[in-house]
């Protein structure tokens, strides 16, 4: 094997920058290597990376490594000290032109200070490869300092992309045959408050359902509970083009952790966002990140958040149990004993799986238009996970009608259309 390739670790925009990186690579002439873009979000994370950097040298001798994304930003002296690596590169460098190019003299680390990076979607790519939708970097970084968190050392501080060019690479999407745009960034709620005029992101939202009406659906990643503006309920009310599904950044469902946590909403905030946005979208479905063990909570906080689940509706969880990022505040918090932290995590996935059948309990004999993923397995609007019978092509909407479900997605056939 002499091919490059591009290992992803976390979250869709990675998934996104990887290909950002697939491209700058073959511009740059790189062959016979691996490039691992990482993610910083836990522990764990890092130690799979790690792992995966190691696993690689032993079955490819001979290709160059590469390591690059949140966790090579945040600290490129780990990997610059593993004998497996040949080269770290930065989240600001990890996309420049010539990034990838055999130079006369390398450095073998080449990390920049991060928080002074301005610019953000100097690279805009046509489509993914190998994904039935497509994912549009809309924003990056973030302006919040959560006490958990060590993502906005490795992201720097919040920028948008112009609208403009946002339009432009929506519309180019949609002529090549992507019926879904998934807008993504690491804070996207944050999206033009450094631009001129300060719009919101419900304007730029409307702005591209009024200018690409050939794309048939538009996602939103992962939205602070704090910062939903006016203008994005008002589309969530009125586009149906808009998919019905919101991933909440809650985090927590008790208002002293979440104080701890120095979120910027409060469990009564989230239940009010809920209850809002179900009133003028009555198909909406929720998901939500939510830390199980954080430092400080005792069993009644805990209950707090598991209660939530159900008091606000929500359907798809992700739950990480609590980890420790060194240099952050949290870190630094009277820890809880890690039996407990993983004990209210099960706990919490427990409550999330029972969340998700009372959600697939619903769809029963329901059409659904999804779109199709890989053969049999589609997805609906309201990120419902349906897997099918009959034969749908990759990357097209299609109506199913659901016959019951397995617990995790929901069952269905094809809906033959009658000829008109």
């Amino acid at each position: 094997m002499s091919g490059v390739e591009v290992v992803t670790f976390g979250c869709r925009l990675n998934a996104y920058e990887s290909e950002v990186i697939r491209a700058r690579a073959a511009e740059d002439g790189l062959a016979d290597a691996v490039v691992f873009n990482t993610c910083a979000v836990t522990g764990e994370a890092v130690r799979q990376a790690r792992q995966a950097i190691r696993k690689a040298r032993r079955e490819r001798p001979g290709a160059k490594l590469i390591v690059t994304g949140c966790a090579a930003q945040i600290d490129p002296a780990a990997f610059a000290g593993m004998a497996e690596v040949d080269l770290v590169l930065g989240n600001a460098e990890k996309s420049a032109p010539g990034a990838y190019a055999p130079q006369a003299a390398p450095a073998r680390v080449r990390v920049n200070d991060i928080m002074s990076v301005r610019e953000t979607a100097g690279h805009l790519i046509d489509g993914l490869k190998d994904r039935a939708r497509a994912y549009v970097e809309v924003q990056n970084g973030c302006d919040h300092r959560c006490t958990f968190c060590v993502i906005p050392y490795g992201r720097g501080n919040s920028r948008s992309a112009a609208a403009g060019e946002i339009v432009e690479q929506v519309r180019r999407l949609a002529a090549q045959g992507y019926r879904e745009v998934v807008l993504t960034g690491v804070d996207i709620t944050s999206w033009g408050a450094d631009l001129p005029g300060a719009p919101t992101l419900g304007q730029l939202v409307a702005r591209i359902l009024r200018l690409v009406p050939e794309l048939e659906r538009l996602r939103l990643s992962s939205i602070d509970a704090a910062e939903i503006d006016p203008d994005l309920l008002r589309c969530l009310a009125e586009q149906p083009r808009l998919a019905p599904y919101l991933h909440l950044s809650l985090q927590a469902g008790d208002d002293m952790i979440l104080k701890r946590m120095k979120r910027r909403h409060s469990r009564a905030d989230a239940l009010q966002l809920a209850a809002e946005v179900r009133a003028v979208r009555p198909d909406v479905a929720f998901g939500a990140d939510l830390i199980a063990g954080f430092p400080t909570e005792t069993e009644a906080m805990f209950e707090n958040t598991l209660r939530l689940v159900e008091e606000a509706g929500l359907s798809f969880l992700h739950v990480f149990p609590f980890s420790p990022r060194p240099g952050t505040p949290a870190a630094r918090m009277p820890q809880l004993p890690r039996t407990v932290v993983k004990d209210r995590a099960r706990r919490l996935r427990e409550a999330g799986e029972a969340a998700l059948a009372r959600h697939l309990d619903r769809q029963a004999g329901r059409t659904l238009d999804a779109l199709v993923e890989r053969p049999g397995v589609a997805r609906a609007a309201d990120f419902t996970e349906v897997a099918f019978v009959g034969e749908a092509r990759v990357g097209e909407i299609a109506p199913f009608t659901v016959t019951g479900h397995d617990g995790k997605r929901a069952l269905a056939q094809l809906k033959v259309l009658e000829a008109a």
